[in-house]
This record gives C-alpha cells, structure tokens and sequence, in this order.
C-alpha cells in the first residue's frame, strides 16, 4: 500500500482543495496518508482515517518555529511514505535546509497560487524588503522545478516553469442536481475568506445598501483586524455571517441564493487563478457577480453566467442583484448556464482521476516533474 505524507502549515487543515478533494480522493483509492497539519492552531479535528501530525501555524512574522518544526518532522517521517505532498511555498525551505536532501526526491510541491505575486500583498511583509521577495521566490520556485516534482493548481501556472508541469486544477464536486434561484427568498451570498483585499469593504457597503431587500448571507472566516467592523455589521442588520464552516457545509448553503458574490479588488494575485468561490457558486446553479480580474471575468463571460462590475463598484453590484431579484428568469437562466459549463469542464470527478493517475506513478518512481 503507497504512503503519503502530505503537509501544510498556513493553510486550514480543513482547507478544500487539501482535505475535500486531494486528501479525500486519494484516501478513496485506497493511499495510507498521514496529514501533517496545525490542527490545534486552527481548532480542527483530523479527517477519520488519517494519521495526524499536529504542526504549529505559520502565520504573518511567527514562521521560523513551524519551519523548524516541519524540517524536524520531515526528517523523522520521509523513510515510512514513499511519497511526500507539500502545501505551502515556504515548505520547500524545510527540504532545501541542510539534513533533508534524502527527501527530495520524494516530494511533490502543489503549486496553488502565484507565490510572487501574493507574497507581497502579505501584511506582515516589511515594505522595505518587500521588492526582494519575488525575485526570491523566483530563485527557489526554479531550484523546486530542477529537484522536486511538481503539480499545478492552475494551467496558468505554467509560465513560471521552463519544463512542463501536471496540472490538477481548482475544480469542484458537482451533485445530481442543484436548484437555482427560483421559488428562494432573495439571497445573495459570498463564500470564503473575508479580508480587505476580498472586498470586505465593498461587501458591507452592499449589504446595508441592500439591508430588508436582499439579505446578504457571509460564509467563511475573517482576518483578525476585520472581526469588530463584521460584528458591527450583523448587529445593524446589515448582514448575516455564519464564520468558518466545513466545505461540505458551507455548500450546502448555496443552492437557492439569488446571487454569488466575487468581488475581489485588482491585485496581481488573483489575476492568474479562477477564484474557487466562482466554480463553487457555478455548481450550485448559482448566478456570479465578480469584479474585472481576468481569470474570474473570462470565465464568468464565457459561460454567460453573470455579469461582470467595476472594481469598488457597489452601485452598480447593487443594480445587477435587484434587477435580478425582479426578474428571477434571467437569474435562472445565468445559473444554470454556470452549472453546465462546470459539470462539462470543471468535476472534480474527472480530476481527481488525473490526481490518483499522477500520484500513484510519481510514488512509484515513474514520474518526475513532467507532466502526464
């Protein structure tokens, strides 16, 4: 039986790419994983079946404790797995640091977003230094693609390698069926991570504009510094917020909504990756509003399944959700032309078998930072 030892320290042990679709499709294949993740950090029980490794969380200038953590376990663990599956950019300092080159030929790095282009929107990253970093990340990412194998959330991705690299891209579950809008209290709702740089702001401003017209239903959990404003917020009415909940859960909410909000600001991080919140929403029979970053708006377009608004622009997402609240046909017909260019386009049903394909030849010396 292949061993897999797959490790992150900033995401959420319960992160959905990790847990609901890699993690869970490969323990479905029969792999014997353990999950090296900062369960107590998070307050995240393990997945059943699993053999948990708790980590501490990396997060904003705290790092170097976990690192040394993941270097430490890494050494312990790499002789039991036969292959080693990182989350996270800065896990590939842990096999780069002196006393784990035995490893490297043993771990994949899941590539999942535009590491020089993220890393400097980070807060906690001193602007001085800040123009030093991707230069940096460039550096390592080209030593990942010479010693590591690789796999890519995005196809994208690609123009950050010299060789070709697998792809196993962002994709979602998509069920039997998923009811749109029709017969559902006016709903919009937004799914994921709540920050400034994810239209927190323009979200607000939104659901007081909107507040005993369209209630706007908030999904997932929130940057510390953003907490109070959110309360605030719910105490006026202006919106509800469940926080954090299970992927499974927090889709379960979608299906009926009115609308599904994206509204990202322009950084250059989020103009290379398809927000998953959008294929989340398109699954659901849910029609998107999101902003002109390039890879949500070239979907959203393509698929004729929303409309696109300015950056900032409440008044006009505004426009876009009572026009559809007054005409739910229109609504309808959005949402489920999203459906269906996700189910022919987007299951992770078809990827996953790529993941189970990739995986079993890479632990079994058969693949080496090429794509299949």
């Amino acid at each position: 039986m292949t061993r897999l030892l797959i490790m992150t320290l900033v995401h959420d042990p319960d992160d959905a790419r990790i847990r609901y679709r890699m993690l869970h499709t490969l323990q479905a294949a029969s792999f014997r994983i353990s999950y090296a993740a900062p369960f107590a950090a998070f307050g995240r029980l393990p997945p059943p079946g699993v053999r948990a490794l708790d980590l501490p969380r990396s997060a904003g200038r705290r790092r170097l404790r976990a690192l040394l953590a993941a270097r430490r376990l890494l050494r312990r663990e790499v002789a039991a797995h036969d292959l080693v599956v990182l989350h996270d950019p800065e896990l590939l300092l842990a096999v780069l640091l002196p006393g784990c080159r035995r490893a490297r030929g043993k771990v994949v790095w899941d590539v999942q977003e535009h590491t020089a282009a993220a890393v400097v929107t980070r807060p906690w990253v001193p602007a001085a230094v800040g123009w030093l970093l991707p230069p940096l990340i460039r550096s390592v990412e080209r030593w990942a693609e010479r010693s590591l194998t690789l796999i890519l959330a995005e196809p994208t991705y690609q123009e950050r390698f010299r060789t070709p690299q697998q792809v196993i891209r962002n994709c979602v579950p998509v069920n039997a069926a998923a009811p749109g809008p029709e017969g559902a209290l006016p709903r919009a709702v937004y799914l994921g991570r709540l920050t400034r740089a994810r239209g927190l702001g323009e979200l607000l401003e939104l659901g007081q504009t909107l507040a005993r017209r369209i209630d706007l239903e908030l999904i997932g959990p929130a940057d510390q510094e953003c907490v109070a404003e959110l309360e605030a917020a719910v105490a006026a009415g202006w919106v509800s917020w469940s926080g954090f909940l299970a992927n499974p859960d927090a889709l379960r909410r979608l299906p009926g909504a009115l609308a599904g909000l994206c509204l990202l600001r322009g950084q250059p991080n989020y103009s290379h990756s398809v927000p998953m919140k959008v294929l989340e929403y398109m699954a659901a029979g849910v029609p998107v509003v999101t902003t002109p970053n390039p890879a949500s708006m070239e979907l959203v377009r393509r698929a004729g399944c929303g409309e696109v608004v300015p950056f900032g622009s409440t008044a006009r997402a505004r426009q876009v959700l009572l026009g559809w609240a007054a005409d739910p046909g229109t609504a309808r017909r959005f949402g489920a032309a999203g459906r269906r260019l996700v189910r022919a386009e987007y299951d992770w049903d078809q990827e996953g078998r790529r993941l189970v394909e990739f995986v079993q030849a890479a632990a079994g010396g058969g693949q080496r930072s090429r794509a299949c």
